[in-house]
């Protein structure tokens, strides 16, 4: 009755007869059966009996034991608690007297852009990250020049009185790690690069013996800076890169959540053999998703094995402007409601000292959260944690007599609603625009990025007739409209959609309206079970979540979350809608971060139909885009080009911001299309995992173009790059001309 653990499940060892938890003999528990941990499992499989099942929705192992019956392990533990947040308790770590961990704040960190030769401009960056508020700065040392450099840098800057810790981000160079580790506080190394060859994305086969021997190398290898690191007081960051792992890894464990956390176990395990405990882990990806699974399972792993190493969160290459702030705000924000991180870094494709004030918000944020640990208590079994898998809400139907299509109203990827005014009424083709619709001769018609719905708060009155044409034009092409159940009594609005609360649900005052009128009904989450169990005997069109942001003893994460859970655990597929209201004052970039680490923790695990944005400071454009963009940060709904954008460092070999300003004006209109623009090569093509196409400095003044991880062209001039690019993308049959205005 032996076999292997399937795809959710590793950390269980099976040798002479006994149980370990982990990957490796160092730091392994023996666990007593009843007890064994669970985890992912990668491409080596333990071959115990051990059969998979479900019981009450949670997953659970059974293992053919010699004992009397079956052991059911529960879910792997990634978090203090999944309903309120706690911060993650850890070590403390000592950077050049920064220190790092849970018994301290949220450090924000960004890394300088200009050539590490140059000592002056180097310094000068330093100086202005470090006045914006920066706790940490890292600076890409790639060859013996920069390193030398390093000791000149950092003499300047204590000669100029600036004593901020400095990072040496290290990449290939074994060698350079040992020589500035002399000079600055902390190394970054990548377990992708530091001590395996470049990945050629070439599958590898290994006995265990020659696995073992890979394993001597890297220790070989590494071994040196550990004793450095050791010697002189210095900090480590063992960084992995979703998009730089070793072809040995991804042999093993393949291009995954589990290969990034092997890949930094592998280098912890030598650190911890010879004592050296002064070091965290990241865990980056450019995309959010991949991130938060990661980070997840690296804190679940440790749990097995009892580390309590600190987190150094954030998204690489998220790009620049709102969508990269969105992207960090997802990724990062969701691991800091589950209490998860204690240094954060912003990637932005901007001067990095912009880089802090997000990284700021969201250290004040994940502080806040875990200091008031507001939360709802319930009982979570149906969420998957460690690999997306969404609920999706059971879309619209038509039903038989109904004069227009309702099935439009929602879209499958998932919806944006919008709020309108009378006074946008006023000028129906400017709505048309603002909703994202296409115009034919002044008619609206529903586009890719068309706002599904919208909500008239209050309706124009039944003798203006131009504002109920502008309505019943956009209900003629199935944009739905919602309207508060007091304004549909009192000013009927034909085939509208009406809104309720829940008491106004329980009270049957819905009744009151036509038989047959769709209702969509609104609620925070935390209501008692007992109110929420009128939801049975609904045909609600879909539900709005909404928890006041006045209300601050309650999380709208756990809050939502309990939701999902009672809306499973009873098998309600209600289409969900997030619904955030922002107060008057709410700064843009407050916004996005707030909405971003709220709506978009939820959504990264596959929880939510939708989002529906209100801010009565804010334009209607920047509502909408937000809204788009959350969507597709979280990888659901992909309604314009995808730019994986690095943030640029000092081997980059363009000028990163203006390029991807140029890149951005000629192809934005790609929706559907990935594109990569990297400064150099550094991590190997895989860091344009997520990519169709990839823009990457190869030498001086010169471009490489890639299709997914394959250079196609190499050495063209940057002058001719851009139209290469194009042409590339044309070649293989993405492009499409730009969308003409209608006169």
């Amino acid at each position: 009755m032996a076999s292997s653990f399937g795809s959710s499940y590793s950390g269980l060892k099976c040798r002479d007869g006994i149980f370990y938890a982990g990957s490796n003999t160092h730091d392994l528990k023996k666990w007593p059966a009843q007890s064994i941990p669970i985890g992912h499992q990668g491409r080596r499989k333990c071959r115990v009996g051990v059969s998979v099942v479900r019981s009450q929705g949670a997953d659970v192992a059974e293992l053919q034991a010699s004992s009397s019956g079956p052991l059911l392990v529960p879910r792997q533990r990634y978090c203090e608690a999944t309903h309120m947040t706690i911060r993650r308790k850890t070590r403390t770590v000592n950077i050049g007297g920064v220190t790092i961990g849970s018994e301290h704040p949220i450090r924000v960190q960004t890394m300088t852009t200009t050539d590490t030769c140059d000592v002056q401009a180097t310094v000068e960056q330093v100086m202005r990250i470090a006045d914006k508020g920066a706790d940490l700065v890292r600076i890409t040392v790639q060859g013996k020049r920069e390193a030398d450099a390093c000791f000149d840098i950092k003499n300047t800057l204590v000669q100029k009185g600036y004593s901020i810790p400095l990072v040496a981000d290290i990449h290939f160079a074994p060698s350079v790690a040992l020589r500035v580790a002399e000079c600055f506080d902390k190394i970054r190394i990548n377990p992708g690069n530091f001590a395996d060859r470049r990945a050629k994305f070439e599958t590898l086969e290994y006995t265990e013996d020659d696995y073992q021997k890979e394993l001597e190398h890297i220790e070989n290898v590494f071994s040196p800076l550990v004793e450095k690191c050791k010697k002189y007081g210095r900090a480590m960051r063992i960084g992995t890169n979703h998009g730089s792992l070793s072809d040995r890894i991804m042999s093993y464990y393949g291009d995954s959540p589990r290969g990034m956390v092997e890949s930094a176990f592998e280098f912890a395990r030598i650190c911890r053999k010879m004592d050296y405990h002064n070091f965290l882990f990241s865990m980056k990806a450019s995309n959010p998703v991949v991130m938060v699974q990661a980070y997840r399972l690296l804190v679940a792993e440790m749990n097995v094995v009892g580390w309590d190493y600190p987190l150094h969160l954030g998204v690489t290459e998220a790009g620049e402007g709102e969508d990269g702030r969105m992207k960090s705000a997802i990724g990062i924000g969701a691991l800091l409601q589950d209490g998860l991180g204690d240094t954060i870094r912003v990637s932005l494709t901007e001067e990095p000292e912009y880089e802090i004030d997000p990284c700021t918000r969201l250290a004040k944020l994940g502080m806040e959260a875990s200091r008031l640990q507001r939360g709802v208590p319930f009982e979570e079994k149906h969420r998957h944690y460690f690999d997306f898998q969404r609920r999706t809400g059971e879309l619209p139907s038509q039903k038989e007599g109904e004069e227009v299509d309702y099935r439009g109203v929602l879209h499958r990827d998932g919806s944006v609603l919008m709020s309108v005014t009378l006074q946008q009424l006023k000028n129906p083709e400017l709505l048309y625009k603002s909703l994202a619709t296409k115009l034919i001769v002044g008619m609206p018609f529903k586009d890719l990025a068309t706002v599904d719905t919208i909500l008239l708060r209050e309706l124009p009155p039944v003798e203006d007739k131009s504002a109920r044409l502008a309505i019943k034009r956009l209900i003629d092409v199935s944009i739905g409209v919602l309207t508060p159940l007091s304004e549909q009594l009192t000013k009927p609005l034909p085939n509208a959609m009406v809104l309720v609360t829940l008491d106004e649900f329980s009270s049957g005052a819905h009744k009151l309206l036509p038989a047959g009128t769709r209702l969509a009904i609104t609620l925070r989450g935390d209501e008692p079970y007992e109110e929420l169990a009128i939801l049975k005997n609904s045909d609600a069109i879909m539900l709005l979540l909404d928890l006041p942001r006045t209300d601050k003893k309650v999380s709208r994460v756990h809050a939502s979350r309990r939701l999902f859970e009672y809306l499973q655990e009873n098998q309600l597929n209600f289409p969900v809608i997030h619904h955030l209201q922002y107060p008057s004052g709410t700064e843009r970039d407050d916004l996005v971060i707030s909405a971003g680490s709220e709506a978009g923790a939820l959504l990264v695990d596959g929880l939510g139909d939708g989002i529906f944005l209100e801010a009565p400071d804010h334009d209607f454009e920047f509502l909408r885009t937000t809204a788009f963009g959350m969507l597709q940060g979280c990888r659901m709904r992909n309604t314009k080009t995808e730019y994986v954008s690095c943030p640029s460092c000092g081997r980059t070999l363009f000028d990163l911001q203006e390029i991807s300003a140029e890149i951005r004006e000629k192809t934005s209109h790609l929706p559907g299309v990935s594109i990569a623009i990297m400064g150099c090569i550094v991590n190997g093509p895989g860091e344009m995992a997520d990519a169709d196409f990839g823009y990457v400095g190869g030498a001086p003044g010169k471009i490489d173009l890639y299709v997914g991880k394959t250079v196609v062209k190499r050495a063209i001039a940057m002058e001719q790059a851009t139209d290469a690019l194009i042409q590339l993308i044309k070649d293989h049959g993405r492009w499409v001309d730009p969308p003409k205005e209608e006169e």
